[in-house]
């Protein structure tokens, strides 16, 4: 049986565009579907887990708590009569294909939201205290639920109390705070019992696959739809990618190039809070449903959206920001590798030639014949070689990942021949993946810039050329911590006695293997830890894997046999550490990054929020005197801008390039009402380079204007390329 199931496996591999464009055949039942996911759970999933009691006590578990995130409608009463009810028994119904459970309790969860909604109404009738002492939880997804109506009624007493203030609080109201609020909660009535028996399916068998381990999925005919047009709601519009959290829709990420990415405001974490079409006024969207949302937000392209957001930095939910976007077509360009040609001083005033290489993501075309990372990245080297760049920096700050096959080819553009990176299946059988390509397409100084946003693939490269001592790793204190491996399986290949496929089954995403680095240790939890840690807003371990239910473990296989890169290579990592930590003591922009770190901190451990009107002013014209005082001191320092000439796959070849700036202090002065004189004459370039400067509208910046992370490992890089020219490393003195 085992073996029709990998011969099964094997052939599904290959995948999700020969599932779509096979002939359609009759869609299998619910129950049938439900079957198929619970065997191939059982059968294909890494840990190989039984539907037991054990998992079915945390299927239970995970599926009440995507319906009820923040434990606020139902009460342990109810949790202790469901576990009683289906706890040891749930699994097992799916595998009889009964879905039975899945919808009595759907149906107990919708009229808690009815009787909350009824009760919600009637406080909002209610005078509320906003001169109180009282708080509140920011986040309950870790609280017990209620012990009865009593404490819930107490509970959400305080949660409308705090929405109420929010509103009250807003720069940017949309209409009176409790006709807003009564409104969303109808809606949060209405789109409960909007969901169709086949969504309840949906969510319980996400759930199922979830309690297995947080990245395998049950795929519904629309996500197949979305997932085979490239994550089409995420490429149209504004190009975001959105979850639904708390009632909110919350930015998951950014498509690079995307409308939102290239504006820069909206930021990874923000909570859209209202829509607004062209002059039309903002829609309340709080407890909307996602698929409405991204509807809302999407439209015709060169149309305008304005999205009322809170930022993901904001110690306060009553801080917004409006953010007006202008809707556009994502193309596959926008999201392809590119390059910067940066002319700066070093520490001793010398001039330098650095490169810096922006990597989105490992992305690959099923057909062999269009774009690759690997074929990409390769023309962009070419290009910074015949510039005669000192060193490289390789940005995999918001690299989630992708193609497995791009890592290891674009790994081995910086390496000899030899092992990039062990994958192992559940039956303990391990896989050694190698460079396919003995040639070295660059074996200068190497820097690689990661964050916690850098995932899977990202992992893979950094830990492969961090093991080989090819590359100095510098960032957030460790990567993401992605070590599995995932395949989409098509369900009707297996729901069907015939083999015939349906689209309308979906398709199980299901996590068949983990990675490990040629030095034995897992990327899973772990990640990869950076030689040189530099402040960030983002090294936060919510962010990672280990935030996440359900995270399969940390383990280590044996070490793969590999040479490491030559000595006459060697990484100075203790003096660029020593030199960096120097710097970075005295930066003032990582000094506003560590304080800015510590609120956080505070505001995520206590996870208290104030009911007092007056504390909570006091602390939205704390965070504006804040900013505008930071803004004051950017202005007041005279620091030297680089000279940054863009390298695109458009221009690799063409010998003038464009001249970009990072306007810091000119988007400090802008935002402020400040109009310093500046020279707008583009500075030739230094007279040992055959680099020409071409326009430079001063809006096509797409880069933050403020980014200490970026300035810091260029001098992390600059150090590299210093201490490696000559035999000046017994001191790190200059």
């Amino acid at each position: 049986m085992k073996s029709a199931f990998q011969r099964s496996l094997a052939l599904c591999t290959i995948l999700l565009a020969a599932a779509i464009a096979a002939p359609p055949a009759v869609a299998a039942s619910k129950e049938t579907i439900a079957m198929s996911v619970g065997r191939l759970l059982e059968e294909g999933h890494y840990t190989h887990q039984k539907l037991n009691e054990e998992v079915s006590r945390k299927f239970l578990q995970t599926y009440l708590e995507m319906l009820d995130y923040s434990h606020l409608f139902f009460t342990q009463k109810d949790i202790d009569e469901l576990n009683a009810k289906y706890g040891n028994s749930i699994a097992s119904d799916v595998l009889l294909g009964t879905l039975k459970p899945a919808h009595e309790i759907y149906d107990l969860y919708a009229k808690r939201v009815d009787e909350r909604v009824a009760k919600i109404k009637e406080l909002l009738k209610q005078p509320i205290d906003f001169k109180s002492d009282a708080t509140i939880e920011l986040s309950r997804q870790k609280s017990p639920w209620p012990k009865d109506e009593a404490e819930a009624d107490q509970l959400w007493r305080g949660r409308i109390a705090n929405e109420l203030l929010q509103e009250h609080l807003s720069e940017h109201p949309i209409e009176p705070a409790p006709q807003l609020v009564t409104r969303r909660y109808d809606r949060l009535s209405r789109n409960v019992h909007e969901q169709d028996k086949d969504e309840q399916v949906k969510l319980f068998l996400d759930a199922l696959a979830e309690t297995y381990d947080p990245h395998s999925e049950y795929l519904s005919k629309a996500d197949m739809k979305n997932f085979s047009i490239n994550m089409g709601l995420s490429l149209v519009g504004i190009g975001a990618m959105l979850r639904s959290e708390d009632g909110y829709a919350k930015i998951e990420s950014l498509v690079p190039g995307g409308p939102a990415q290239v504006d820069g405001r909206l930021k990874v974490g923000d909570r859209i809070t209202a829509v607004g079409q062209g002059q039309n006024e903002f829609v309340d969207v709080r407890e909307m449903r996602l698929d409405k949302v991204v509807e809302m937000i999407r439209g015709k392209k060169g149309t305008h959206v304005h999205l009322l957001v809170i930022p993901a930095d904001a110690t306060d939910p009553s801080r917004r920001k409006n953010v007006e976007l202008v809707r556009d077509e994502i193309k596959l360009k926008d999201q392809e590798a590119r390059a910067d040609i940066i002319l700066r001083k070093d520490e001793n005033g010398n001039s330098i030639k650095l490169g810096w290489l922006t990597l989105p993501s490992f992305y690959a075309d099923m057909d062999k014949h269009q774009k690759s990372t690997t074929r990409d990245v390769l023309a962009l080297l070419k290009r910074l070689k015949k510039e005669n760049i000192a060193g490289l920096v390789v940005d995999l700050r918001r690299n989630g990942g992708g193609s497995l096959e791009e890592a290891l080819s674009l790994t081995g553009l910086f390496l000899k021949s030899g092992p990039i990176v062990q994958t192992k299946d559940y039956n303990g059988s391990i896989r050694i993946s190698s460079d396919p390509d003995p040639g070295i397409a660059y074996s200068g100084p190497l820097v690689v810039l990661t964050s916690r946003q850098s995932a899977s693939a990202s992992e893979i490269f950094a830990a492969a050329l961090q093991d080989y001592g090819r590359a100095v790793i510098v960032g957030d204190k460790n990567t993401f911590g992605k070590g599995t491996v995932q395949t989409i399986l098509p369900i009707g290949r297996f729901a069907s006695l015939l083999g015939n496929r349906s689209e309308e089954d979906g398709a199980l995403k299901l996590t068949i293997q983990k990675f490990y680095r040629i030095a034995g240790g897992s990327t899973q939890l772990h990640g990869v830890a950076s030689d040189i840690v530099l402040p960030s807003l983002s090294d936060l371990p919510e962010f990672g894997e280990g935030a996440l239910k359900n995270a399969l473990p940390y383990d280590e296989v044996s070490k793969a046999k590999y040479t490491k890169w030559s000595d006459t290579h060697a990484l100075f990592t203790d003096q660029l550490r020593h030199r960096s930590e120097a710097r970075v003591k005295n930066d003032p922009e990582f000094h506003y990054v560590m304080e800015d770190m510590d609120r956080l901190r505070h505001k995520i451990d206590e996870n208290r929020i104030s009911l007092n009107e007056e504390v909570r002013k006091k602390e939205l014209a704390d965070d504006k005197l804040r900013k505008e005082m930071r803004s004051k001191e950017r202005l007041a320092r005279n620091q030297e801008e680089p000279r940054i000439y863009r390298l695109t796959l458009d221009t690799v070849d063409k010998p003038n390039l464009q001249l970009v700036m990072y306007p810091g202090k000119l988007a400090e002065a802008k935002k402020n009402g400040v109009s310093p004189k500046v020279d707008s004459e583009v500075a030739a370039p230094d007279a040992d380079t055959d680099l020409v400067a071409g326009p430079s509208p001063a809006d096509d910046t797409k880069e933050p204007a403020i980014d200490p992370e970026r300035d810091e490992t260029l001098n992390i890089l600059a150090d590299l390329v210093d201490l490696s020219r000559g035999p000046k490393t017994a001191s790190t003195n200059r």
